[in-house]
């Protein structure tokens, strides 16, 4: 039996499930119908002012947000921009794309992580309001991990 190390990052439990699809719609259609799923939030947003593998970007998505238990479902389109979700479709196809889980410290954490060799792909802070980050983590086992922080201005907000 191998020693297993310390972890030096302790994440909470899973909040959300982002799969990525071609369609918002027929997708939304489909886990209603087929799983009961629902209802579903949908809307259309744009991004602009992230930073994607080092560059910054912009974008538009329509996105499709539902509960299932205690996590969320969301389900991404893209319509326009290049993100993490058109890379991940032009490579994998449709899928679960990413775990998000919500922190209390996203700074504090993304200096553990970066000292962990773990580093973002997709980040944005959104002035007090929130901040995000997709993780390189899907080389291990092909998921992304999102860190979230909701702050206290946006913390009555979804």
């Amino acid at each position: 039996m191998s020693e297993q190390s310390v972890s030096k990052v302790k994440l909470p439990p899973v909040e959300q499930i982002g799969i990525v699809v071609k369609d918002v719609d027929e997708a939304v259609e489909y886990c209603s119908s087929t799983f009961g799923w629902g209802p579903f939030q949908v809307q259309e947003v744009e991004m602009e002012g992230f930073t994607y593998r080092g560059q910054t970007g912009k974008c538009r998505l329509k996105m499709a947000f539902s509960r299932c238990g205690p996590i969320e479902i969301e389900l991404i389109e893209v319509l326009e921009g290049e993100t993490p979700h058109t890379e991940f479709l032009r490579q994998k196809g449709e899928g679960l794309h990413h775990l998000r889980f919500r922190v209390s410290d996203f700074d504090g954490m993304m200096a553990t992580l970066a000292g962990e060799g773990i580093c973002p792909v997709f980040h944005q802070k959104f002035a007090d309001i929130a901040s995000f980050a997709y993780l390189d983590t899907d080389s291990i086992g092909g998921v992304i991990f999102e860190l979230f922080q909701l702050n206290q201005l946006g913390k009555g907000e979804k």
